[in-house]
């Protein structure tokens, strides 16, 4: 870990659920030192996520998807013990992360504005459903409710007026991860600025402009034509074909990219004549011409089966692909060779360590640096494993201290 790009720069997380411990299990894995702060008893909320359950540590699987590489310290922050021992541990970290409700953290004094009294150059990233300021900034937010209201569901899906047509949300919290990505990015850009300046930034991320911001093209044709974009199910609006198509056997997704392709495609097909139709010559033709291409292409591809196309028309450089179920995803030979599926265990020093056999098998950080993979060293910790450890280490807290706040349930 002290190759890593971020050795050296400690974190305290204060977030829980999934788009504030994304980022730092990011930044964990990039080699920081990760303190997460939980509820003494229950923890993040999403321990309790479950099923399933990891049979050894009992953890939620989705408490372990976003947590590797971290310490986790039991403090209850709604007491003034606890308030004092993160304002402590505040003094003794570059970073903190945060996702309670716009101004939730002020009574505890334990939002921006106190903590930058005491450590001018704190980096202070806040995430919220609908950002500091505005007329929602005291709402709630979840990923599935701004995926509806940031315009993600209003183009996922099938039409409407075609069967299952309707709004979708994707099966992930894509919108949380995102989040959690600029999060990251921006925590990276103010360590720059505050190596450059001395100083310290408040960043202040919204999962409503993240989910409008990565409306990416989709934006871009609305606010160029006017036109609102529509649900065209598995098509997409610049780009003919690049869709799925079913096959003799299933369903295969067809990414025609370019012109070149399009021609290959055809002749694949045993259609050349298709690539010198003029409806079809350019990508804006097709585009133009999609409801006259499309019907005659399905019934071609439902010939074989998905196997075949994609052996055929990969040799003839035309991109396409199967859609895997999640097993098939890990069994795949090019998943398996970026070693995207890891295996890790407790720190040594933990009690509650998994002996052999019994690691977190988890998705691998998909960074690649100098050809080493960025992933942490250690699984997602029990709750409070980390504790004395760090209030020893980094706030010289006494046993006879530390006796006394666990009494008290502070710890």
């Amino acid at each position: 870990m002290n190759t890593r790009p971020l050795n050296g720069l400690r974190v305290l997380d204060l977030s829980r659920i999934l788009a504030g411990p994304w980022a730092t299990q990011w930044l964990a894995d990039m080699g920081a030192e990760v303190i997460k702060v939980e509820r003494p008893g229950r923890g993040d909320d999403t321990r309790g996520w479950g099923p399933p359950w990891h049979e050894a540590s009992g953890e939620a699987a989705y408490f372990l998807s976003a947590n590797r590489g971290k310490q986790s310290v039991a403090i209850d922050i709604t007491a003034p013990e606890g308030q004092q021992l993160v304002r402590e541990l505040v003094q003794q970290c570059d970073v903190l992360v945060e996702n309670f409700k716009q101004g939730g953290l002020k009574k505890y004094g334990l939002d921006y504005d106190s903590l930058q009294q005491i450590k001018p150059d704190l980096i202070y990233c806040s995430i919220t459903g609908f950002g500091q300021t505005g007329p929602y900034a005291h709402r709630a937010g979840y990923d599935f409710l701004v995926q509806g209201m940031g315009g993600l569901m209003s183009l996922t899906g099938q039409p409407d007026n075609e069967p299952g047509g309707g709004p979708v949300k994707v099966g992930v919290a894509l919108t949380d991860i995102f989040a959690g990505m600029y999060a990251a990015n921006a925590v990276l850009a103010a360590v720059v600025q505050r190596d450059r300046t001395g100083e310290g930034s408040w960043i202040d991320i919204s999962l409503l402009d993240v989910q409008v911001a990565v409306l990416a093209n989709q934006a871009q044709n609305y606010l160029t034509s006017g036109d609102v974009p529509q649900r065209m199910g598995n098509a997409h609006p610049n780009i003919v074909p690049y869709q799925a198509f079913a096959t003799q056997d299933g369903h295969m997704i067809l990414t025609v990219g370019n012109d070149d392709q399009f021609r290959r495609l055809c002749e694949a097909l045993s259609e050349p004549e298709l690539a010198q139709d003029e409806r079809f010559v350019t990508n804006a033709s097709r585009v133009a011409h999609r409801r006259e291409l499309i019907p005659l292409l399905e019934p071609l591809f439902l010939q074989a089966s998905t196997d075949h196309w994609v052996q055929l028309l990969e040799g003839a450089g035309v991109p396409c692909g199967p859609i895997n179920t999640i097993d098939r995803v890990f069994a795949d030979p090019q998943v398996e060779h970026r070693e995207l599926l890891i295996e890790r265990h407790r720190a040594p020093a933990d009690p509650s360590a998994y002996g052999d056999g019994h690691g977190v098998r988890m998705v691998g950080n998909p960074v690649k640096l100098n050809g080493q993979a960025m992933n942490a060293e250690t699984a997602p910790p029990m709750l409070g494993a980390d504790t004395t450890t760090v209030l020893q280490q980094l706030l010289d807290k006494s046993e006879q201290e530390l006796s006394s706040l666990r009494a008290a349930g502070i710890i």
